[in-house]
């Protein structure tokens, strides 16, 4: 592996994945819940970008402007050509922590994002960080930050070890990366069906090494193979946010908001009795197994009044981003799966299922009847954000401003589907942030864009784009016996796009 790597996995690149979080008009809705007071992101920075998705679709979907850096000069480039393609304001390049955290063309942000890397960097590269942090965030300003932790990661972190110096050791570094970690995860398998005391102390090593073997392996290696991976506590980390001159606001993860579906009652009344906030984050990381944490610290945390936290949440807009039909009433917390209950999220859904945009209060006005009172409504808009069926909406301004710079994006992105499945997201000027979308769906909106008018001509765009690839189109999971029996179901599916999927993602101004 070449020096510039620092011990971080750099012959593979990291998947395309889309993280909400990093988005920042989902902070608002968080810190109403918790009374603080938030800023406006008028510009924002993402440390560790990997391919840039997240931060091209929040480019792209708003006005805020968006630096960052991502040392991997191949996930730089490609995230590069697609801020070029949406003209938004996005500035990113291919440099090392300590050459990105001491330019001096930087302006000072109003919020930076931290998904996933600070568990996977040096401590040299924290304290770079964190000065950054301390140097960069405005006043005001919001770090979030997701990272493995403890205690969850405390019976397979010896395990990770193990799997990380076999590919470094017994590995054969021209092989490339996935030859070892595919030795690495046979090995690790026969040390624990060899009856290792290990593997029988901690029971539940198995089946996470069963599901390590399923995983796309560009996530694997970078999650598991970094040289320099430490699980760290609330704790521990809580000394370098301090450092930065930050203050822990509350998760960045809507559903751990909601105690309901996390904590037994007498879970619920041992925390109570704990006085101190940020030792009470940690007794609740011990209550609920915590392996991964999701973050929001300010600098200046200031609270709102009682009357700021209700008044700023009535104002804030919502709207569905699925069909009505498609959202799960299956909910999971740290208690496991719970149901929704369909007297309280019926009357939320069906006056949310035109995809109109509405404020809290149009919301609360309407399900006055079926008695569902302030608190539940916040409660019930908590569930509804975390499990991405309703997102938070930004202003009218923000929207039209957008709408070009997200639409260029997206045209991109359904261009690329012709060839990848990689990307499944396209950015929404409505919300901000990204909506999840499937291949065949990019491809019919690719059609459309194209001047093909209806659903038969989306299916043989479709299906034309598939079959160059060899892929074709399945019907309950197998290949159609014919030519005409696989156009037959293309286009039932272009049919239920058309009637089901295209009305919601015209709502939230999805195009390409």
């Amino acid at each position: 592996m070449s020096d510039w790597t620092g011990g971080y996995v750099a012959d593979i690149a990291y998947t395309h994945g889309y993280y909400a979080e990093l988005n920042p008009l989902r902070l608002r809705l968080a810190f109403l819940r918790a009374g603080f007071a938030f800023p406006e992101a008028g510009v924002a920075c993402e440390l560790g970008f990997g391919q840039g998705i997240s931060t091209n679709i929040h480019g792209a979907a708003s006005m805020t402007g968006w630096y960052g850096t991502d040392f991997n000069p191949a996930q730089a480039g490609y995230a590069q050509e697609l801020a070029q393609a949406s003209g938004a304001s996005v500035h990113l390049f291919d440099e090392a922590f300590e050459q990105f955290c001491t330019r001096s063309d930087l302006p000072d942000f109003d919020f930076i994002g931290l998904h996933g890397i600070w568990s996977w960097v040096s401590d040299e590269n924290r304290h770079l960080i964190a000065d950054f942090l301390k140097r960069k965030l405005k006043v005001g300003g919001v770090v979030y930050i997701s990272y493995n932790t403890q205690p969850g990661w405390a019976a397979m972190a010896p395990l990770r070890d193990l799997l990380a110096e076999h590919a470094e050791i017994m590995g054969t570094p021209a092989a490339g990366i996935i030859p070892r970690i595919d030795a690495s995860i046979e090995f690790a398998d026969k040390l624990l069906k060899s009856g290792a005391l290990y593997g029988r102390v901690n029971p539940n090593v198995a089946p996470r090494l069963e599901a390590i073997k399923k995983m796309n392996r560009n996530y694997v290696a970078h999650e598991y193979f970094n040289r320099h991976w430490v699980p760290m506590s609330f704790a521990k980390i809580a000394p370098w946010m301090d450092e930065a001159k930050l203050t822990f606001a509350c998760s960045a993860h809507y559903l751990d908001h909601v105690d309901g579906i996390n904590l037994s009652a007498e879970q619920q009344a041992l925390l109570n009795e704990v006085p101190d906030r940020m030792f009470r984050e940690t007794v609740r990381d011990f209550v609920v197994n915590s392996q991964f944490r999701r973050d929001y610290w300010v600098r200046g945390m200031r609270p709102l009044t009682p009357i700021e936290r209700v008044e700023g949440m009535r104002r804030q807009r919502f709207v569905l981003a699925v069909p009505r039909d498609q959202v799960s009433m299956k909910v999971t917390g740290a208690t496991g799966e719970g149901t929704m209950h369909e007297d309280v999220y019926g009357p939320i859904l069906s006056f949310l299922s035109d995809h109109s945009i509405r404020t809290f209060r149009e919301i609360e006005q309407a399900v006055e009847a079926d008695k569902l009172n302030y608190h539940g409504l916040v409660e019930a808009m908590m569930v509804l954000v975390g499990k991405g069926s309703v997102h938070p909406v930004q202003d009218e301004a923000a929207i039209s401003a957008a709408a070009s710079q997200a639409q260029r994006l997206n045209r991109k992105l359904c261009d690329q589907a012709r060839y990848s499945d990689a990307v499944n997201v396209l950015a929404s000027p409505v919300t901000g942030g990204g909506i999840t979308v499937s291949r065949l769906d990019m491809l019919f909106m690719l059609a459309r864009a194209q001047g093909k008018q209806d659903p038969q001509e989306w299916a043989r765009f479709m299906v034309s784009t598939m079959n160059v690839q060899g892929r074709r189109v399945l019907k309950d999971g197998k290949i159609p016996e014919t030519s005409e029996a696989e156009f037959e179901e293309a286009s039932r599916i272009a049919r239920e796009f058309q009637s089901q999927r295209l009305p919601m993602l015209e709502a939230l101004r999805v195009a390409c």
